[in-house]
């Protein structure tokens, strides 16, 4: 059986559905992080990196090339250590998404 269906859906099934795929971001800790960011890399790094959320304790990054996806890494503990005054909602680990727009 297809897991698409053709047959409308009642809207709180709809709303549930997104409801479980946003309870897997954590939306209220990236604009905390958006905030410390300048202060825990340099300043060519904070204007064209931009954290982007934080899913199953993963900071994912957004870069604009290969090269500040290696920076970004090579900074990771740094970062990681820099947020842990976030307490448990301070991400584990970070990756990096070469190419989106800061």
């Amino acid at each position: 059986m297809s897991r698409f269906s053709d047959q409308p859906q009642s809207l709180s099934d709809l709303l549930n559905t997104m409801a479980k795929r946003v309870r897997k971001v954590d939306l209220r800790v990236i604009d905390e992080i958006r905030a410390l960011w300048p202060t825990l890399v340099e300043p060519a790094v904070a204007e064209l990196c931009r954290p982007e959320f934080v899913k199953n304790g993963v900071l994912v990054v957004a870069v604009p090339s290969g090269a500040f996806a290696q920076r970004i890494s090579m900074d990771a503990p740094t970062i990681i250590a820099g947020l842990a005054s976030l307490g448990e909602r301070a991400p584990l680990s970070l990756r990096t998404i070469v190419g989106m727009k800061p």
